[in-house]
């Protein structure tokens, strides 16, 4: 059985919880913590869903908010639904399929 994982980045969600409402004041407590980032990738980092993250970003992110990994990534595992493909109803008779053979009768 297949399992569809996904996953939601709530660093905007934190942020609001701790009360931090701007880009601009995370961007000084990450570099307090050795993360060197421009205002716009943190902006990318807060407002946009990351396919990849640093683990030392990771690390200091926990740090500033003092929560864990999982509070900043919601996952979220669920079974697919089996789709049915046309192979699976066994073997096919091939003879069952075939066309049948034209009969030529002479013009009277």
């Amino acid at each position: 059985m297949k399992r569809q994982v996904s996953y939601q980045w709530r660093l905007r969600e934190v942020m609001a919880a701790h009360g931090m409402f701007t880009i601009s004041d995370l961007v000084p407590l990450l570099v307090e913590r050795g993360i060197n980032l421009s205002v716009s990738q943190v902006h990318r980092l807060a407002t946009g869903v990351p396919e990849r993250l640093s683990l030392p970003v990771l690390a200091a992110l926990c740090d500033i908010f003092t929560c864990t990994p999982a509070e900043l990534i919601a996952t979220k595992a669920e079974n697919m639904a089996i789709r049915k493909t046309a192979g699976d109803d066994g073997p096919v008779n091939l003879n069952a399929r075939r066309p049948k053979r034209a009969r030529l009768r002479p013009e009277a």
